[in-house]
């Protein structure tokens, strides 16, 4: 299964995540999720950066928290609302919400 993860939450334990089995794992920051792409605590980026290589960011979420989508982490591709579409479309067979 492909399972693709919205993440709204800056308090997300990674427990839930590490629950999760699939094949394939794409976790979608919206949100307060945001904050996983764009900040460090302790000077460290958040340990949900490490769950899998399909990281995505929503530019609008970004940018409405006043944030600069140039502040996004590396690992994570920031998407707009079409690019969830057909990732949730085209990529994934499955959406869960946390």
């Amino acid at each position: 299964m492909k399972l693709g993860v919205f993440v709204s939450d800056f308090n997300l334990t990674v427990d839930t995540l590490d629950r999760l089995k699939a094949e394939k794992l794409g976790i979608i920051l919206v949100q307060n999720g945001v904050y996983h792409a764009t900040t460090k605590v302790s000077g460290k980026a958040s340990s949900l950066l490490d769950k899998t290589q399909n990281l995505y960011v929503l530019s609008d979420d970004v940018q409405i928290r006043g944030l600069k989508v140039e502040d996004v982490d590396k690992r994570v591709k920031v998407v707009n609302y079409s690019d969830i579409v057909d990732l949730m479309f085209n990529d994934y067979d499955k959406t869960a919400w946390l």
